[in-house]
């Protein structure tokens, strides 16, 4: 028998790529995937950027590029960053494959089988699996309405047997809960966290799809706050504001620890696609994601706003959410006797399907709640799956 090793023995698929499968099914109405919506790319800008390059550019596309991104990706990026008030000339900015391979790349950079890190609870199944991959021991911390429970936070690194090697959060429209965190709670973790030598991995897929003026403030990431006293590597993607297909992410990090992740991506995958590279390249220098991000906020919006309608409309008493403020997802709270996995069977069922809670909870127990994504569905299927999943949800009430 082929004896592989304990990390990949512990691996598991996802409860997502399995539902995913269902994609292709006639008729199933879906609220389960992250993906953005297909007939929202900006395919004809793409079109004309392609149509558009010199020899020169078609060549660095089709060519192997450097480890850290090719050069006119990383000029133009670092504009785009700058105005969110990112600390760019202060860190070293890398090109990588997705977003999630910057979370891979930082988690080997740091874990060492049995290293505890700290996490989100729920938590982002790509980095929960990532994490379990360097066999990390998980220490979860909840999640409130304003961010990560504070005083848990305090207590968990107080009474921590061994100092976490990070600590990783989402605070911009979390995955899977939608929260956005207070500036007030971003001021709070810098305080708990400075000067304790305990790195910080924020994830910031979402923050350019905010709905509301009022929210502004809110969305200041924590790297550009610029605090003293911690590494805070900060991650990102083209995936939600241009498409997942491109592949393109990055991380802006310390230069002592990008050294060491460069070294890892060249161990990886050497670089990049240059091609998709050069696309996202002349997407952000001409301005035009820009006012692509402002079309797509809008559509968004309009899906959460109508998500919100049906679900005050249908759910029974007992089941909680907080509307989102942006972002892709809504989740329901269910009582703590209601399995969320019994009622995605009976939804599925019906023809809707969602993500059970456990799937973002790093230790796989708590079930308890469900994800919605809204992203991938049109307002008229919201309507249409919406009182169908409050009837597999009524059905299990009823059955306990």
């Amino acid at each position: 028998m082929t004896r592989l090793s304990s990390s990949v023995n512990s691996l598991r698929s996802s409860e997502i790529r399995d539902l995913m499968s269902l994609a292709n099914k006639p008729d199933m109405i879906l609220f389960s995937g992250g993906m953005p919506d297909n007939n929202l790319f900006p395919l004809h800008q793409i079109d004309e950027i392609y149509n558009n390059l010199t020899e020169k550019e078609k060549q660095i596309a089709m060519q192997y590029g450097p480890t850290s991104g090719i050069p006119e990706l990383l000029t133009s990026l670092k504009a785009f960053l700058k105005k969110k008030g990112l600390p760019v000339d202060e860190n070293k900015l890398m090109i990588t494959t997705g977003s999630l391979q910057a979370i891979n790349i930082l988690a080997k950079a740091f874990i060492d089988p049995g290293d505890t890190i700290v996490v989100e609870n729920p938590c982002f199944i790509g980095a929960i699996s990532a994490f379990k991959s360097y066999q990390a021991n998980i220490v979860s911390v909840p999640l409130t309405a304003h961010g990560i429970d504070l005083e848990q936070l305090k207590e968990t690194l107080a009474n921590a047997e061994q100092k976490p090697k990070f600590v990783y959060l989402t605070p911009n429209f979390h995955n899977p809960a939608g929260t956005l965190y207070t500036l007030e709670t971003k001021r709070a973790l810098i305080e708990i966290l400075s000067n304790q030598d305990i790195p910080l991995i924020e994830d910031d897929a979402y923050s350019d799809l905010w709905y509301y003026e009022e929210d502004k403030e809110h969305l200041t990431t924590i790297k550009a706050m610029n605090p003293t006293g911690i590494d805070v590597c900060y991650t990102g993607s083209f995936s939600k504001i241009l498409g997942p297909g491109l592949r393109l992410g990055w991380m802006l990090v310390p230069e002592h620890i990008y050294q060491k992740c460069e070294l890892i991506k060249q161990a990886v995958d050497a670089c990049s696609p240059s091609f998709t590279q050069m696309l996202a390249h002349k997407f952000v220098e001409s301005g035009a994601v820009y006012n692509y991000i402002d079309d797509v906020r809008i559509q968004y919006k309009q899906r959460a706003e109508t998500m919100v309608a049906a679900l005050q409309k249908n759910l029974p008493e007992g089941i909680t959410f907080t509307a989102p403020r942006g972002g892709f997802y809504i989740w329901l709270q269910l009582p703590e006797n209601i399995d969320s996995t019994e009622i995605l069977k009976k939804a599925i069922e019906k023809g809707v399907v969602f993500v059970s809670g456990k799937t973002f909870d790093p230790h796989g127990v708590k079930n308890n709640n469900l994800r919605l994504s809204f992203c991938n569905t049109p307002v008229d299927k919201i309507n249409e799956g919406i009182p169908l999943v409050a009837e597999a949800i009524k059905d299990e009430i009823k059955r306990k």
